[in-house]
């Protein structure tokens, strides 16, 4: 998501749960805590203690001999990068190395069917056109390959479909001339019909011909899904009076999908969307509304987010019928007589924030929202991997400041068999499962608490939330999370699991001085400094973000217990190695806010930024490294400072990896984010997202027509999101 519009984000979680360094006395008074807690090889013989398995080599003498983890078939890991480290850059376009191309695949606005013209690109193309093109803000995506004959194949790599989200909107560019609103009503139902079909999933079949790929503009796979397209409630939260709307008085229903920001996939070929920060979408306004809710309703929204007037403004158009709820089901007001929503969109929130299973290959197939995973801001759901007879697992970050880590586990066992049936076998592996919120402890270990009612505090006479049910814990993950002293994180967003190690990656992307204060630093999340931008103007806080890693016992991807360290962290080559740049970065690595990830099958872990610390020196960009395992480094005490006041974290670094194992490999044009990633099976395609270029042109920029960026179709034009795809120029294999 773009920096700025995470400055608009409500930070919701109030909650008291203890952060890691007020663990520690705890730690330190248990016997088995306090041999986990010792620094150096101690530290490596906690892990030995836990039975976990699947660590990499070591580039630390005080490091544990790895245990040998034997590769699965198929791809060899990668060893070496075979690029030069490119340089930052803050010019208007996407630099990659030497002997690599990246060329534009499909631009937000182009048409995905034969009927709907070339797209204008002046904000004169019609609102109902928008549901033919491609989404704007292009986020997460993946590709499934297919055979000639039309059927998934995870190995094919000429020719598949291509599953593209649609985060958000730069409003401006989409009308002739800006947004029309007149004392925040919107007054123009065209441009508000056509923000809400910009929105979703884009799906399109893409081909390679040589070494060059493009859309297949007229293929019978492409569709768009949108804010209005009909979904099915699925899961123990389903039919419930949790989900009674308007729209489905019975609850199993709702209409739309919206701030779709990372993904995931099955192994069953089916593509999951996930909702993020949706809350902002809806309209309520506290002041006339709290009046006519309940205590639980009242906890449910704050701890949310679901109150003000809506990002966009959507709720405040009116349709000419009457009976047309398009734009009326925005406003989550309670409006109506009813005593259970069925006359307006009071519930309409609690339908939002769900992971939804789309499958690309079935044109008619209807998406389902699955409420077994939990409600929450999803940044994405990242599937580890599949092992017939055993459950399969999804990680999750909840992506906002001060929020959690989940993952999900099937109660069914995988059975290769499902591999071909699609939605059907969505409803045997997502309908029914654990969720679990993740707790960091001082002493580098983890613990997976399950939320479910009646676990502890998830019950009915809970003070914060009275939980009725298993649906109301699912609804309200976030309570649930809280009430079983869950971790507080600097903003999880994507994750990736190693293919070689089964170790879990995920991105912290940032914090603030005001959540993450220097009381507040942890194992987890252990500095506090200031980042101070080239014109002076102090940063403060973790500005520059990290990622987290860690590896379940015995490498098994359902167990309840993990051991962690923190891989890498965010910083100017500049800063002090110390305290700030604990991994090593120079000139030719370093970053800030990461926010992507993606291992390819050769093991090297892609990692993209969205950035605003950093941005005085360098646009956004994606680097590429090969990681080793989890506690391959050592054990740091951080000397964090705020003025007169300082605070000692110890916590577990990585191995540093250096020029040789980390590099710059894109750097993005002005103002973008650099999001999404997917490749072909074989290896020989990376696709990328370039979303929200020239986002910062100013309201005067716009009504000058002088935009802060004119990428990707240069001169004066408007800037548009695209999917780019990078070979290189001899067809071999990316980044070796």
């Amino acid at each position: 998501m773009s920096y700025d519009k995470r400055e608009e984000d409500v930070v919701t979680n109030l909650s008291n749960n203890t952060h890691i360094d007020h663990i520690v006395e705890e730690a330190l008074a248990n016997p088995n805590r306090r041999r986990l807690m010792a620094s150096g090889a101690a530290g490596a013989a906690a892990l030995s203690f836990m039975g976990l398995t699947g660590c990499g080599g070591s580039d630390s003498p005080s490091a544990p001999a790895p245990a040998p983890v034997a590769p699965p078939a198929g791809p060899v890991k990668a060893t070496a990068l075979g690029f030069p480290a490119i340089a930052k850059s803050l010019a208007d376009t996407v630099t990659v190395p030497p002997g690599y191309q990246a060329s534009v695949l499909i631009r937000g606005g182009d048409p995905i069917n034969a009927a709907t013209p070339a797209f204008l690109n002046d904000g004169t193309d019609s609102a109902a056109s928008a549901a033919f093109r491609a989404g704007d803000h292009h986020d997460g995506m993946h590709f499934f390959g297919m055979t000639t004959t039309g059927a998934y194949d995870p190995n094919a790599s000429d020719r598949g479909i291509l599953c593209i989200n649609h985060e958000a909107i730069t409003p401006n560019f989409l009308h002739p001339n800006g947004v029309t609103s007149v004392a925040g009503v919107r007054t123009v139902n065209e441009e508000v019909l056509k923000e809400l079909n910009v929105h979703g999933v884009s799906i399109v079949e893409v081909a390679r011909s040589g070494n060059s790929w493009s859309y297949v503009r007229n293929s019978v796979y492409n569709r768009r899904i949108t804010t209005n397209t009909d979904m099915i409630l699925s899961g123990p939260a389903a039919g419930t009076p949790f989900m009674v709307t308007r729209y489905s008085a019975n609850g199993t229903r709702t209409r739309g999908t919206v701030n779709n920001c990372a993904n995931g996939y099955t192994p069953w070929g089916t593509y999951l969307t996930c909702e993020e920060n949706y809350a902002g979408y809806f309209r309520r306004i506290t002041a006339t509304d709290n009046v006519n809710r309940t205590p639980k309703e009242l906890a449910n929204f704050n701890r949310n987010g679901v109150a003000g007037t809506g990002r966009e403004g959507w709720a405040t158009a009116i349709a000419t019928d009457p009976n047309d709820t398009t734009f009326s089901r925005w406003n989550a007001e309670k409006l109506g007589n009813s005593t259970d929503g069925s006359d307006d969109f009071r519930n309409v929130a609690n339908t939002f924030g769900w992971i939804v299973e789309i499958d690309p290959f079935n044109t008619t197939s209807a998406p389902r929202k699955r409420t077994a995973m939990g409600r929450f801001a999803h940044e994405g759901a990242w599937p580890a991997k599949a092992v017939a007879g055993q459950p399969l697992v999804w990680y999750m970050g909840d992506d906002s400041r001060g929020e959690y880590i989940y993952k999900y586990v099937s109660d069914a066992n995988w059975d290769p068999a499902d591999a071909t049936r699609g939605l059907a076998a969505g409803d045997k592996y997502l309908d029914a499962g654990k969720l679990y919120v993740a707790r960091f402890n001082a002493d580098g270990t983890g613990d997976w608490l399950e939320l479910r009612f009646g676990n502890g505090p998830v019950v009915s006479t809970y003070a914060p939330y009275a939980f009725a049910n298993q649906a109301d814990v699912l609804i309200n993950a976030r309570h649930a999370a809280d009430a079983l002293g869950a971790t507080k994180m600097d903003r999880p967003e994507w994750g990736a699991v190693d293919p070689f190690t089964s170790s879990v990656y995920m991105t912290l992307t940032n914090n603030n001085s005001t959540l993450r204060t220097l009381a507040s630093t942890d194992a987890a999340n252990p500095r506090f400094y200031n980042d101070p931008r080239t014109n002076g103007t102090a940063q403060r806080g973790n500005p520059n973000g990290h990622i987290i890693r860690w590896i379940e016992v015995a490498s098994n991807s359902a167990a309840l217990q993990f051991g962690w360290d923190i891989f890498l962290f965010g910083a100017r080559a500049t800063q002090d190695t110390r305290t700030v740049n604990l991994s090593g970065l120079t000139a030719a690595n370093d970053f800030s806010s990461p926010d992507g990830l993606w291992f390819g099958r050769n093991g090297i872990l892609w990692i993209q930024t969205d950035d605003g610390a950093y941005t005085d020196v360098t646009n956004c960009m994606l680097l590429a490294a090969i990681p080793g395992g989890v506690r391959d480094g050592a054990t740091v005490t951080v000397a964090n400072v705020d003025g007169t006041n300082t605070k000692n974290v110890t916590t577990y670094v990585g191995a540093q990896l250096g020029e040789t194992r980390l590099r710059r490999f894109l750097v993005g044009p002005k103002d973008c984010e650099i999001t999404g990633l997917a490749e072909s099976a074989d290896g020989k395609a990376l696709f990328v997202n370039i979303q929200h270029p020239g986002e910062e042109t100013s309201a005067a920029a716009f009504a000058a027509r002088t935009f802060n960026s004119n990428w990707p179709n240069g001169g004066t034009s408007r800037p548009l999101s695209a999917t780019i795809v990078i070979t290189r120029t001899d067809g071999g294999v990316i980044g070796v």
